[in-house]
């Protein structure tokens, strides 16, 4: 297997087991969570109600028991967009592809037991896609204008980073112009940092400071400033949580640290009144948490996802976030096999098939970067601009 399909794999799949273990814990509390599961969830769990069916607020999504949820799901429409390309996509791709496998192709929908088309599972964020895109006609760069702001876009950005493999910045400019007909403000912000910090993540050699030194490197406003206060409360924080007191003590920081810069407020359920709305001082909470829990784990993948699915609130998407980074640096290897086996059974989807069908459309997309880089440098080296004045 080759560099760039091991860590296709891994970030896909690793991205896949945070979601399907962050889905049954979503919208509660690190005490509820024990509460509910008699102590910390260590692996894959049940729904909350056994009534999954009915149980309000939950309902009718059968969150748990391995099944992966919208997060993948919009991964994977994302994937077949650049396999289907072959090339870096833009907001315009969204409108001609994206939004076409959204309201075209039925797809078996884990939690819904069914086989429904995409829309019918994503959230009305995600809906904004296909309202604006498909039946508004509004210009894709600025369909995102007006939406809820949040991690909707950011949890499916995975596929940008890796086809900008080491290459942050080409990474978080994609992900800010495609995202633009879904996003705006700090939601949109978010895909294009966390697509920079896969990106890093997956060069050869990378660690941990280099995926931190791109997100700061690529990051503006109030989420540059909650990744930076997370960075400077983590620096000096001990090895990597031996018990489950040193676990909580880790959520505890990284919430407080982060609940300045969160516009949802303390109640996730109970939303404060600039919740979810443009701002230059706020970011969303998933991105700046799962750099916390990485960095607070030093990149272990196990550890730092079932720390974000302990954390609570909007779980999954924290462990699609810290899994694909986490993944992207250790490689596949460092995906449990017993999770992922689990999950791709209970959610009757081929998660490695995906990384793989992600590696060919990168590898393409990839080798025509290399030979335009080529071709630019003869252009430099004939104007003049590889010679000293």
């Amino acid at each position: 297997m080759s560099w760039l399909e091991d860590r296709s794999v891994a970030v896909i799949t690793g991205a896949a087991v945070g979601d399907a273990l962050g889905g049954a814990t979503e919208g509660w509390t690190p005490e509820q969570i024990e509460e509910r599961h008699g102590g910390r969830v260590r692996g894959i769990v049940g729904p909350w109600y056994p009534n999954w069916r009915d149980a309000r607020p939950i309902a009718p999504y059968h969150k748990g028991d391995g099944h992966i949820t919208d997060d993948t799901l919009m991964t994977r429409a994302l994937v077949e967009v650049y396999a289907k390309r072959r090339a870096h996509l833009d907001a315009y791709a969204m409108a001609e592809d994206l939004v076409p496998l959204m309201i075209g192709e039925p797809r078996w929908i884990p939690e819904l037991e069914s086989t429904a088309l995409l829309l019918q599972r994503v959230f009305l964020a995600e809906k904004w896609l296909v309202a604006r895109l498909h039946y508004g006609h509004v210009d894709p760069r600025e369909a995102g204008v007006g939406n809820v702001v949040n991690c909707g876009a950011a949890m499916y950005a995975a596929p940008v980073g890796l086809v900008n493999a080491g290459d942050p910045r080409g990474a978080y400019a994609e992900a800010i112009d495609l995202t633009g007909a879904h996003q705006s403000s700090y939601g949109r912000e978010a895909a294009g940092v966390f697509a920079a910090m896969v990106a890093a993540s997956v060069a050869p050699g990378a660690t941990l400071d280099d995926v931190v030194a791109a997100a700061l490197d690529v990051a503006h406003d109030g989420t540059a400033d909650a990744l930076r206060a997370v960075v400077d409360a983590l620096e000096g924080w001990p090895e990597a949580p031996a018990s489950d007191d040193e676990e909580r003590k880790l959520a505890r920081l990284v919430r407080e640290v982060v609940a300045p810069y969160d516009s949802v407020g303390p109640e996730y359920r109970q939303m404060s009144m600039d919740a979810r709305r443009p701002s230059r001082t706020k970011s969303i909470e998933e991105l700046p948490v799962a750099l916390g829990l990485l960095l607070g784990h030093r990149g272990d993948f196990r550890g730092s996802v079932l720390a974000a699915v302990n954390y609570g609130r909007d779980a999954d998407s924290i462990a699609v976030m810290a899994g694909a980074v986490a993944a992207g640096l250790g490689g596949s290897d460092v995906v449990p096999t017993d999770w992922l086996d689990e999950i791709e059974t209970a959610s009757k989807m081929d998660v490695r098939e995906t990384g793989r069908l992600m590696a060919d459309a990168a590898g393409d997309i990839l080798r025509a970067d290399r030979e335009r880089a080529l071709a630019r440098l003869t252009e430099l080296d004939a104007v003049g601009a590889g010679e000293p004045a």
